[in-house]
């Protein structure tokens, strides 16, 4: 499935994203044989991030959790889910790549983004500013520690870099749908609707974007 008129879509992973790709999954379903073709014919999608050093067949890697929560009950074609390759060896001539493939795709339709604890989209970490493309970054320290629940608890587990598509992409996308749940985000996202832009929230820069959704439940609210 593209978006919009033939652009790709851009996914994200994470806690957040599991709900979201499980309802997709249950609607999926409930369609008719020949629509089902239709969508799995003309998937095509870009996923923001990869842990460098990971492979994909790696139960941690964002590869593997696309592979369970999208590919598998979608029963799409893995090479129709686009993800930068962890195991690269040359991570940043990687990440170069994986940016001038999504370029030479159009762009992305409408891009799905979660929030991290410290602000970032992607893993465009803090500070970041709304021009910077895709590249290499070094992990934060909260963000190795929000993502340590794959790694069997351990920050020091989670590895230290990982590629993620820029904020330029981001910002690019025709549409967006920034998804924030639970209670934990309440204090992320409330920075988020009150600050101005700026690079120490990388999400703030969303605000000058002119077709941003967001979808919020309670808890992340603060209710």
């Amino acid at each position: 499935m593209r978006a919009g008129s033939g652009w790709p879509l851009g996914l994200a992973t994470g806690r957040t994203m599991e709900a979201v790709y499980a309802a997709l999954a249950a609607g999926v379903a409930a369609l008719s044989p020949p629509q089902q073709l239709c969508l799995r014919e003309q998937w095509f999608s870009f996923n923001l991030d990869e842990y460098v050093g990971l492979a994909p067949g790696d139960a941690r890697s964002f590869a593997a959790f696309m592979a369970r929560h999208l590919v598998e009950p979608l029963v799409l074609d893995p090479a129709q889910v686009r993800l930068p390759d962890g195991l690269a060896p040359d991570p940043a001539a990687e990440a170069l790549r994986f940016g001038r493939e999504l370029a030479a795709a159009g762009g992305i339709g409408l891009q799905l983004l979660g929030l991290g604890l410290n602000g970032h989209v992607g893993f465009n970490e803090p500070p970041c500013a709304a021009e910077v493309s895709t590249r290499v970054v070094e992990l934060c320290p909260t963000t190795r520690r929000q993502n340590a629940t794959a790694f069997g608890g351990d920050p020091a587990a989670v590895p230290a870099q990982a590629i993620t598509v820029g904020l330029a992409e981001i910002l690019a996308a025709r549409r967006i749908l920034l998804v924030v749940t639970g209670a934990a985000k309440a204090a992320v996202l409330a920075r988020l609707l009150r600050e101005e832009p700026s690079e120490d929230l990388p999400a703030s820069w969303l605000r000058r974007h002119t077709a941003v959704t967001l979808l919020v439940d309670r808890a992340a609210l603060g209710e």
